[in-house]
């Protein structure tokens, strides 16, 4: 059986567990104070919330987001011993302004968005890997109804143009139009409902020496039809404008970004916050995982950090 190396990007890349990239990199970055209101925007497996719990005291308080109840339930039971203030919010965190507003925080220090995927997320059933054959959803909905968008409905539905549009802009496959126009003739014969079958579709269609390479061949095209569905771009935009509207001066954003898109809207955001006179990247250029990371985890190789630090 043919196995491939995957990207960081690619939820299909990591098994049932986590590993947390540049989780020392980003908690120093933050550079939490005793006493500090931090939200982790992104709970995941909860490596990262570990940390910054360990370094707000009592006085602290640490709010987490994340749209998966299981990512909420396992940050319960990991930060069930800490000594800081705990709250544990499921939402989007493109809410986060709304979500705060009804909560007791009237304050934020540090914000920390890690925009990695974990093994945990593949669990759900949702047709996010290539790798196991399941419903062709790539939704985080919480209830998925007739009008909810899917990648099923995506495949199915939208025209070839588009679907090569979104192919390429999202996945940056420079097979896409080949890839959409497989799709289209590949939904004349039947449906197509679920990931194995997107992901037959997509290897046949690219040409051999492409699908024998080192990262899977439906990668770029899975990362693709994800970030439309749950119009993740928009989600980031909105976080990251929160995120601001709600720091205090001092107040610091760090994200870690794990492929071209997601870092290029943030570094743009930044640069334009700056310009502005918002604040100051810090450092100007993005942070990568060193060496004996990458070593040790392949799929951190990706991943970038960036700060910024509010006026």
């Amino acid at each position: 059986m043919r196995t491939f190396e995957h990207s960081s990007s690619d939820p299909a890349s990591s098994d049932a567990g986590h590993v947390s990239v540049l989780l020392h990199e980003s908690i120093d970055s933050l550079a939490i104070q005793p006493g500090d209101t931090v939200v982790d925007a992104t709970l995941g497996g909860a490596g990262h919330a570990r940390l910054i719990a360990s370094r707000l005291g009592q006085e602290g308080t640490l709010v987490g987001f994340d749209l998966d109840e299981a990512a909420i339930e396992r940050t319960r039971a990991a930060l069930a011993e800490a000594s800081c203030r705990v709250e544990l919010i499921r939402a989007n965190f493109r809410d986060m302004q709304k979500e705060l507003a009804q909560s007791s925080v009237t304050r934020i220090d540090k914000v920390l968005f890690d925009l990695g995927w974990s093994g945990f997320q593949l669990a759900a059933g949702r047709g996010f890997s290539f790798l196991v054959d399941e419903p062709l959803l790539m939704t985080y909905a919480r209830d998925i109804t007739p009008d909810t968008l899917t990648a099923r409905k995506a495949v199915n539905e939208w025209a070839e143009e588009s679907l090569a549009d979104v192919i390429y802009g999202f996945g940056e496959e420079r097979n896409a139009r080949r890839i959409a126009r497989a799709i289209c003739e590949a939904r004349k014969r039947k449906p197509i409902e679920t990931s194995l079958q997107l992901a037959e579709i997509v290897r046949a269609a690219v040409p051999a020496a492409y699908a024998r390479g080192r990262i899977h061949p439906a990668t770029k095209t899975f990362q693709a039809l994800r970030i439309a569905v749950n119009d993740e771009l928009g989600a980031l935009e909105q976080g990251l404008d929160a995120a601001w509207e709600l720091l205090t001066p001092g107040g610091r954003v760090v994200v870690i970004s794990f492929h071209s898109i997601e870092d290029r809207l943030v570094k743009r955001v930044f640069a334009a916050w700056e310009k502005e006179g918002k604040g100051k990247r810090t450092p100007k250029k993005p942070i990568p995982p060193s060496r004996d990371e990458v070593k040790s985890n392949p799929r951190s190789r990706s991943a970038k950090l960036r700060v910024f630090e509010k006026m």
